[in-house]
């Protein structure tokens, strides 16, 4: 492939990326920080976290994006466009709805934009499954990962630094010109159709059974689940440790924010250039091997070292492991996608990549009760462990194996 087609594939990918993740993390990251800071109460800075709901339930109309679109103007790219308007659209209404006076309508409004997002997510999924080929998922899920990352880092980041010096209305207008701009790559883009998606028979339901019947997808599923869940245990009691060592919101927003998404950044792009050369099977043992010891790094501040140039090294090794992680489970997921379904197929992997990424951080909080800080590392550290011993066990993870 020549470096010009690849500096586009990479060009169009983490625009998609950066576009979409912008709104999810303005939702979970920016606004709970703004509304608090504004005089809203808990209980509807607790409202706001449902607003992930979409993320979970997305797969169950993966389907229908799969099996309808304008295809003249290429099948995902249709989707991703009119998600992306309907996006910008419905954050200019947002701007114009104070989250003071009319919270409810304000908060029916970021549903809709945060099922919109999540709906974006599942075509754009689908459509770099068709844009890459296997030799080019390692970089392009590296790109991805990135583009997650940046994406959290203004939405998270500048978006609340937007809210603080323009306000409310001029933040949110700002937030949909970027969802507009961000089109330009897209439309640019010409999708050829893949004769794949003539496949489709039956039900539209019948394509998600179908992933979830396939030989050898549940026991992937189950490795997938424990490959996540072991960071996520770790990294759902690190933030309250931090608050509990001494650490400001500031210096927590620095660290984890800007600090710890700049090292995740780097390590989804070396992930994924050396996913190739590495195998898929390996890179993804080396790396959870790497995220066992950034997990009992865990360790130093919960027994009380406090020393920032320690914490720096920690949260940097920590996000590193973590976009490795990412960008690796998601090249072998993209792997395990068919094109006649793409959005279903990966969406299916992916909603459960959330789903035990959620309850690992829930049930992290349970532990954390019982045995304290130092205990969650080290029950993480374990499950970790774990799935590196299993999946040295399993023979179907690189390209062109078949699943057992």
């Amino acid at each position: 492939m020549s470096s010009r087609r690849r500096t586009y594939k990479l060009a169009l990918l983490g625009s998609l990326y950066v576009s979409q993740y912008i709104s999810l993390m303005f939702f979970v990251q920016a606004l709970p920080v703004f509304m608090r800071q504004q005089g809203a109460s808990l209980e509807a800075i607790g409202l706001i976290y449902l607003l992930g709901l979409p993320l979970l339930l997305k797969v169950l109309w993966s389907p229908w994006i799969d099996r309808y679109g304008y295809t003249r103007w290429g099948h995902y790219r249709f989707w991703i466009v009119a998600f992306q308007l309907l996006l910008a659209g419905v954050s200019i209404l947002c701007a114009f709805v104070s989250p003071q006076t009319n919270f409810s309508l304000l908060f029916s409004l970021l549903m809709v934009m945060a099922t919109l997002a999540s709906s974006q997510d599942i075509a754009t999924d689908a459509l770099a499954v068709g844009l890459l080929a296997p030799s080019e998922r390692g970089w392009g899920n590296g790109i991805q990962m990135a583009g997650n990352y940046l994406g959290a880092m203004l939405g998270g980041g500048v978006m609340l630094m937007l809210l603080t010096q323009w306000g409310w209305q001029r933040s949110l207008l700002a937030l949909a010109l970027m969802m507009i701009i961000a089109l330009i790559p897209i439309l640019q883009h010409q999708e050829h159709p893949h004769k794949d998606h003539t496949k489709h028979e039956g039900p539209v339901w019948v394509d998600l059974v179908n992933v979830y019947r396939r030989k050898g997808m549940g026991h992937w599923l189950m490795l997938l689940t424990l490959y996540i869940a072991g960071g996520s245990m770790a990294e759902g009691m690190f933030r309250p440790l931090l608050v509990d060592i001494g650490l400001s919101l500031a210096d927590i927003g620095w660290l984890l924010g800007v600090v710890g998404n700049g090292s995740s950044i780097v390590g989804a792009v070396v992930s994924g250039l050396l996913v190739v050369p590495l195998g898929r099977k390996r890179s993804l043992i080396i790396f959870a091997g790497l995220q066992t010891v950034a997990i009992l790094t865990y360790l130093l501040p919960a027994l009380g070292v406090d020393y920032r140039f320690i914490l720096y090294c920690v949260v940097v090794i920590t996000s590193f492991a973590n976009g490795a992680i990412y960008t690796v489970s998601s090249t072998v997921m993209m792997d395990k996608s068919q094109l006649a379904a793409a959005g279903t197929e990966y969406t299916a992997q992916t909603s459960i990549v959330y789903l035990g990424g959620f309850m690992a951080a829930g049930i992290s909080g349970v532990l954390a009760a019982n045995i304290g800080y130092h205990g969650v590392f080290g029950v993480s550290a374990l499950v970790t462990l774990l799935t590196i011993f299993l999946m040295s066990r399993t023979p179907s993870l690189d390209v062109g194996q078949n699943d057992d």
